[in-house]
């Protein structure tokens, strides 16, 4: 097979996958009785200005930048150096792999560095768990910010949500079982890690590279630029949720505070377990909205699939022309050598 057709082959992988993609996250759409899902696709984006959401894209890029670049300083304390784009490439391709796989976008952007620029996978996923500490921190800092400026409202919207005391109990039970057996597990893992030197030096050369990563954070050289940085980024999602807002007509009344309060109600989505299986950002938010704003409820529905929508339509397309790009560059560089 010769290069042109192995790389025709692999661009059309690409576009199948995003194709799937797209279609994956419209799975879930819910539309009004009667109405499919294209018409309340169309209908929903005729209804939104595109001046606000062409300026929330703008924002969303700008705060995938800034936290391409505080990932960028991480590695230097770690002994590692590479370009801003790299940086925001990989970024980007995870972005898209955390769409279909859950959090294995931490490990692909790790990879695609190494595939850019040879920094060892180790060192860089060290530096992606300081990124996720330092991120629950800040949204910590924010939840406890939106209940104090809405905790009237926000308690009595938690109180309202019929939350299911046995779906608690099984997460419980299940976090139990899960334990138990990864105990077993590790205990089994060690005894074969003992008995095995390669494994053994392996593992060491991994874990001393991870923690060479995680222990970056306390060797950086400007520290107070890394919190700003950390600081701006979610300066920017706030901008963009507030920017998605006032896209809507029905939405577009409403201030910085009801903005503080979706945060909130983001994060409560995705801990409170609610009956049927039921506890997505889709279910919460438009509640919180009729709840907390009155909101009438298909326009608070629309307004979910709007900032849902958009937001994972441009992740699926940077995502992919990123893996794109990186893919141009590797295959480039193969064939200088």
């Amino acid at each position: 097979m010769s290069s042109h057709t192995k790389s025709f082959f692999q661009y059309a992988l690409i576009i199948v996958a995003t194709g799937g993609l797209v279609w994956f996250s419209l799975r879930g759409l819910q539309a009004a009785d009667g109405e499919n899902k294209l018409e309340y696709l169309i209908q929903t984006w005729h209804a939104a200005n595109k001046g606000w959401l062409m300026l929330m894209a703008l924002i969303y890029a700008l705060s995938h930048l800034a936290r391409a670049e505080r990932w960028r300083m991480l590695l230097v304390p770690a002994g590692q150096k590479t370009k801003l784009k790299y940086s925001f490439l990989s970024l980007m391709v995870g972005y898209l792999v955390n769409l279909v796989i859950p959090r294995g976008g931490e490990v692909s952007r790790c990879y695609n560095l190494y595939k850019l620029d040879k920094i060892p996978v180790e060192i860089t996923f060290g530096t992606v768990v300081v990124e996720r500490i330092v991120d629950v921190f800040f949204l910590l800092i924010l939840i406890a910010f939106s209940f104090l400026l809405e905790s009237q409202k926000l308690v009595t919207f938690i109180d309202t949500l019929a939350i299911d005391a046995s779906a608690g109990n099984s997460r419980i039970r299940m976090l139990i079982y899960i334990g138990i057996s990864g105990f077993l597990i590790l205990a089994v893992l060690y005894w074969v890690i003992k008995k095995n030197r390669k494994i053994n030096a392996f593992l060491v050369n991994a874990w001393t590279g991870f923690k060479g990563g995680l222990l970056s954070i306390f060797k950086l050289r400007n520290k107070s630029l890394f919190i700003f940085y950390s600081l701006f980024i979610w300066i920017l999602y706030f901008f963009m949720s507030y920017a998605v807002m006032k896209a809507f007509p029905a939405t577009s009344e409403l201030g910085f505070r009801a903005v503080i309060s979706l945060f909130a109600i983001g994060s409560i989505a995705m801990a409170a377990p609610l009956p049927g299986g039921a506890g997505s950002y889709h279910v919460l938010v438009p509640q919180g909205l009729v709840f907390l704003y009155g909101i009438p409820q298909s326009d608070a529905v629309a307004f979910t699939f709007i900032f849902h929508g958009w937001q994972t339509a441009i992740l699926i397309a940077g995502g992919a022309i990123s893996l794109i790009i990186t893919s141009f560059i590797v295959k480039k560089r193969s064939r200088h050598r």
